[in-house]
């Protein structure tokens, strides 16, 4: 299913590197677009890309507290789709242009529609604190354009479904471990603290599981190694064990690197933020309002004009018809 699927094609990328060029791209691509709007030489009262990513993390922070206080209880496959579309959206947009506030809150709805966790608007919005009709009501707003961000590739394929394998696999081809169930709670940690990591974006979902069984057997001193050398690779394919060694300490490496976030510098940011974001899609800024209300008066004026040429070609072929009797 995974190497047949969108994910792997189009959102799993080679390096950390890439990921970092894609969104010092989304960065600078809003910096010079807008700059001249706001009439404002000095880059410093823009975001960078690592103060837009530690603003991104934040909020990534936000989605899983959500997810784990939710109402009724959310699935973890919940949770870790909408983190990767939160992290998709903003590998090719700034959070400049498009506030993390709500776009996060429209990629968790939307992962619950696509995860089967059934819950209305009303329902979801339940769960947020801060004015839940307006929540619903920008949610809705902004459906489709995070769809569109995402290129409407909407199956995740998540950690989870992989590692409920590698454990029914080592309960019947694995004697060697009487319990392999032990491993399930490290297991699960791990893979919720690669949550917070790029792993999505790196990896293949078999890939996290099995690093997340690996070091869940690790810290509580059980080795398989023969398992992963012998049972799951196999002795003819030695030069793959390299590879998939390699792989495992990479994530291990990201979840260990992962630094704690300072509330002070996250207050900071925001409040940067306010100023420097892209006032015309601020739903609550008068510039929005304004340009929401121009296009309504368009459309008022477009559906007079055509009831008016409507009405013309009507009282054109009464009068036809009159001339004809």
């Amino acid at each position: 299913m995974y190497h047949s699927s969108t994910q792997r094609k189009f959102w799993t990328f080679q390096s950390e590197e890439h990921l970092l060029d894609l969104r010092q791209t989304a960065n600078h691509d809003f910096i010079t677009n807008h700059r001249h709007r706001c009439k404002n030489e000095d880059t410093t009262f823009f975001l960078s890309e690592p103060e837009e990513r530690l603003i991104c993390r934040h909020y990534e922070h936000l989605l899983r507290d959500l997810c784990r206080n939710f109402e009724p209880p959310m699935p973890n496959s919940v949770m870790a789709t909408g983190c990767a579309y939160l992290k998709r959206f903003y590998l090719h947009n700034s959070v400049m242009d498009h506030h993390p506030n709500y776009i996060m809150l429209t990629c968790l709805y939307l992962a619950c529609k696509i995860e089967e966790f059934n819950v209305s608007i009303v329902q979801f919005c339940c769960n947020i604190k801060d004015n839940p009709s307006r929540a619903a009501e920008v949610i809705l707003t902004l459906e489709l354009l995070v769809m569109q961000a995402l290129n409407f590739h909407l199956t995740v394929h998540n950690p989870y479904r992989p590692l409920e394998g590698f454990l029914i696999d080592l309960k019947t081809r694995y004697s060697s471990l009487r319990n392999p169930d032990q491993l399930r709670q490290g297991a699960d940690e791990f893979l919720h603290r690669c949550i917070a990591t790029d792993a999505c974006l790196l990896f293949s979902p078999s890939q996290v599981s099995l690093a997340a069984l690996v070091t869940s057997a690790s810290k509580l001193g059980i080795n398989i190694d023969s398992y992963v050398t012998d049972t799951l690779l196999g002795p003819e394919n030695r030069s793959g064990l390299r590879d998939t060694v390699n792989i495992i300490k990479r994530m291990k490496c990201l979840v260990k690197n992962i630094e704690p976030l300072n509330p002070e510098i996250i207050k900071r940011l925001e409040k940067k933020l306010d100023i420097c974001r892209n006032q015309e899609l601020n739903p609550d800024s008068e510039v929005y309002k304004k340009k929401l209300q121009d296009m309504l008066d368009d459309e008022e004026e477009n559906l007079f004009i055509k009831h008016n040429k409507e009405a013309e070609i009507m009282r054109q072929k009464e009068e036809d018809l009159l001339l004809n009797i």
